[in-house]
This record gives structure tokens, sequence and C-alpha cells, in this order.
């Protein structure tokens, strides 16, 4: 809650905002945001600065799929290898994968700051606003698209839903970073996702595809399954994060674990996040390539589906006021999906062969590299725009921006 204070410099400043606009001069607020556009536009220039992985990652994003697909189709026996050993429900190699790509990212979370995020009411307004959309809006979005795109094949559509009921908890933390987004307010956001998907994700599975989809499927969703991969590809990681950030802090120092171990560890995020990609394609590029009409046909919807939620999300955040950190985590959290978790429910309710897992399985072929287009996209909308970070209280007036 802003104390009193606070709203006294906020209206001062909203007031030198509308006489100074009077007079003719910029106000020191849009001074400050042509510094933030400038500095959006400084971050762009730094492109040529970054190492080669992180440079060219769509390069690498690419190549990875394309190795995967073409092990998964010509190096024999590689699927089922690599689906031999199973850890909740999803293979050991994406697991390791998975883990390895969300601690580094989990170990920048300012933690020991986190607390005074939650005394502001604007923080409660986003979380709310974050809730409707993940849980609300793009479900029932994918149960649209689902329907209107496979109204004739009910196995690949409840693959579908599935897939939308899913809320991303790891993924979603590379590409809010890679966009330049809060890595902060994304570990909240994820933290809530968690929890809510260990109590919604299994009735809400029931309600649209046995009582909205009036599926004849016998489904039988377990808690314990969503529980145990929540726990596992979000809470290893962040209390591995927790308990590293707050004992080489208190050990070495925070320049030191800012400056060296940060620089290290960072990417190793990139790795794992590029080792999942290719052992996914690996794992199930047989199956992609030998029902190419199958996955055509669930990618259509996906497609259509990752571009209407974010771009939606984006407009709405931005027509909001938020500032361009804040509305880009916004975005990719409510676009991005929990692929390990609805591949993971998919193969436990309906078996791996099934048509519901074919279609969960599209679901990360899809998402990884629209989204990755997103991250270049909203980095080219906030530069046309000149969308700066938003300094002071709520209101879309407080949100200048050059023309």
């Amino acid at each position: 809650m802003a104390s009193r204070t606070d709203e006294v410099i906020e209206q001062s400043l909203a007031n030198k905002i509308d006489t100074e606009r009077t007079s003719g001069g910029p106000s020191d607020v849009e001074k400050q945001c042509d510094n933030n556009v400038k500095s959006q536009s400084t971050t762009d220039s730094i492109f040529n600065s970054l190492g080669v992985l992180d440079r060219f990652l769509a390069v690498w994003i690419f190549l990875a799929m394309a190795i995967g697909i073409i092990l998964g189709n010509f190096v024999p026996n590689t699927g089922p290898a690599l689906q031999r050993g199973k850890f909740v429900g999803v293979s050991i190699p994406i697991a390791i994968g998975l883990l390895v790509m969300m601690y580094p990212i989990l170990c920048k979370v300012r933690y020991e700051t986190l607390h005074r995020v939650f005394r502001t009411k604007e923080i409660w307004i986003q979380i709310a606003f974050s809730i409707v959309v993940n849980w609300i809006i793009a479900p029932l979005l994918m149960l649209a698209l689902a329907w209107a795109f496979l109204p004739d094949e009910p196995e690949l559509r409840e693959g579908l839903i599935l897939v939308g009921l899913a809320r991303c908890i790891a993924m979603v933390l590379i590409w809010t970073g890679l966009a330049g987004g809060d890595n902060e307010y994304c570990a909240i956001l994820v933290a809530i996702n968690s929890m809510l998907q260990m109590v919604l994700f299994a009735p809400l599975a029931v309600l649209f595809i046995k009582i909205i989809s009036h599926s004849h499927d016998t489904i039988s969703l377990s808690y314990s399954v969503v529980a145990q991969s929540v726990a596992v590809f979000l809470g290893i990681p962040l209390g591995a994060a927790i308990v590293t950030r707050f004992t080489l802090r208190k050990l070495t120092g925070p320049a030191w674990y800012d400056n060296v171990f940060l620089k290290w560890a960072g990417p190793w995020s990139l790795i794992g996040l590029l080792f999942t990609i290719l052992v996914l394609f690996a794992s199930q590029g047989r199956q992609v390539v030998h029902q190419i009409v199958s996955v055509v046909r669930v990618s259509a919807p996906l497609i259509v589906y990752f571009v209407i939620v974010f771009f939606c999300t984006l407009l709405i955040t931005y027509k909001f006021g938020f500032g361009y950190k804040v509305s880009a985590t916004q975005s990719f959290t409510a676009a991005s999906n929990n692929f390990e978790l609805a591949i993971a429910v998919a193969i436990a309710t309906f078996g791996a062969d099934s048509d519901q897992a074919l279609a969960a399985t599209v679901g990360p072929l899809i998402e990884v590299p629209v989204l990755l287009g997103l991250v270049y996209v909203v980095k080219l909308v906030a530069k046309r725009v000149g969308w700066c970070e938003k300094r002071y209280g709520t209101h879309p007036k407080h949100l200048q921006t050059v023309r």
C-alpha cells in the first residue's frame, strides 16, 4: 500500500506533466520515458556483444529441432530408448533438461526482496489479471479452437484441451528472460500457477472433456500425477536456487555471486533448453513424420491459440498502462503451456500411443518456434511504439510514450 507521501509525490508529478504539456515543454516524466525508450534501443544494440549461444539462439533451436527429427527417423530405436526411463511420467533425459534449464533462471530471482512486492496494490491487480487470463480465458479459447478445427477428431481434441489447461511453469522463464521481461514477477506468477495447477487441473480437465465435450472415454485424472509434476519441475530447481542464492551470497558476498556465479550459471539455462528440444524431437520424430496429417491438423489451432492469447494480452496490458517488462511477462505467461504435464497426463490417462498423447506432444513442437518468434516481435513492437517503463502510479496517463 502506497504511503501518503508517495500519493502526494505521484499527484505532484501528474500535475507537472499537465502543466508542462500545456506550456509546450516536455515533462521530467516524459524525458525519463524517452530515456527508457533509448535504453530499450541500446539494449537491442547489445545484441552484437552477446556470446555465440545467445546471439544465434534461434539458429541453435531450429538446429536442435532438425537434428532431433533426423535422429528419431534415421537412427534405429532412438525414440524407444529415450522414452525407456520415466520420471513422474516424463522421460528421464527431458526431466534432466528441464531441471538444468530452470535452475540458473531461478538463481537470478531476488528472493530477499520479494516480500516488498506484495505490499503494493498494483501487484495484486496484476496477479488477479493473470489468474483470469490463465485459468478462464485461455482454457476456454483452446476448447473453442479444438472444437472449431477438430470437430471430427475427439481424441486429438482432448489432447489439445489438456495442453490448454496446463499453465507453463518452466519455459516461460526462458521466454520472459529473452524478451527482457520481469524475472521476479515471472517467478511469482509461476509459483501461483503451480499451486493453482495442483488444485484446478484435474477437475477442469474432467469438466472440459467429460462434461462439456461429452466424451465417452473413461477419464481418471489423478491429483498425484499433477502434484508430482509440479513438485519436481518447479519444486526441485526452486528449492536448489533459493539455497544456492542465500548460501553463496552469505559465504562469498553479493558481488561475487552476481558477477561470477550467475555469469557462469547463465548459459546452462539455454543449454538445458536446447538439450530438452533435441531430446523431445528425437523421441517423437518418427511419430510426427508418420502421422503428419494429424500433426498438421493439431498445429493449426495451436498457432492460432498462441498468437491470439499473446497479442490480446499484450494489447490489454498496454492499454492498461503496464510497463513493458510486466506486459511482456504477462503475455508470455498467458501464451505458454506446461507441455511436460500435458504429455505426462495424456500418457498416464490414455496411453503412450493414443491420439491424445500425440496432440499433447505436438504442443511443444509448435510452441517453441512460435514463442521464440514472438520474443523478437514483442521487442520490435516495443521499439516501434516507444513503449517505456511505467514509473508512477497505475493509470495510463502516467505512461507517456514517445511518438
